[in-house]
């Protein structure tokens, strides 16, 4: 039985659209177990960390990983049709490239440290999925850190993060994360998978005991 603030970790890439879902999925789920304050904190998982740091051309990266852009069409399909029931309008055709997401966990981290995490994390999605603006680009991060309240200028003038998301990206892996979204529960991994919001709440009062 976990006693205390319960403080949630959420292991997630911003080029993940079932992460998303699963944003969304997660506040609907939060508000359904009703017991105060969740310490929620966004943990880095790059799906791609091998990327250039320029970023892929999006179709052709689709066609090597699933082997044709119908099959990566019917895939989007699938994302869309739910993203719908959580009230996000999936855009897919506007993205252009599969950024390097590195940066972007950077400026998510240097949020967590200014209390405004959860806000930039919303933001890097809808600008991605919703925009298909390049979340690796330094003036696409630094115009969302600014949006935010957040002072950007450290993590492209001094690398600020590097080390700490680096570390942050092992010991998930470490605890055994190998998909996202995953969730941990006062560091102990609990599930992964953009769960419905009853689903999720449940697993979260069953763990904490």
């Amino acid at each position: 039985m976990l006693k205390g603030m319960p403080v949630l970790d959420v292991v997630s890439d911003v080029v993940c659209p079932w992460c998303y879902i699963g944003k969304k999925r997660l506040e609907k789920a939060l508000v359904l177990l009703g017991e105060g304050d969740w310490e929620v904190h966004w943990k880095p998982f790059q799906l791609n960390p091998g990327a250039p740091k320029e970023g892929m051309d999006r179709q052709e990266y689709r066609v090597r990983k699933f082997g044709s852009l119908a099959v990566s069409r019917q895939l989007e399909d699938r994302v869309t049709a739910a993203g719908e029931q959580d009230g996000i309008s999936f855009h897919f055709d506007r993205i252009k490239r599969t950024p390097n997401t590195f940066d972007a966990h950077r400026l998510i981290w240097l949020a967590g440290r200014e209390g405004k995490q959860d806000e930039v994390v919303e933001s890097l999605f809808q600008a991605y999925f919703l925009n298909g603006e390049d979340i690796g680009d330094a003036e696409v991060l630094n115009r969302i850190a600014g949006e935010n309240g957040v002072d950007a200028e450290q993590l492209f003038t001094a690398g600020l993060g590097r080390s700490e998301v680096a570390a942050e990206e092992e010991k998930a892996r470490q605890v055994g994360v190998s998909g996202v979204p995953a969730f941990l529960l006062n560091g102990a991994p609990v599930t992964s998978g953009a769960h419905p919001a009853g689903l999720l709440a449940q697993m979260f009062r069953d763990f904490r005991g």
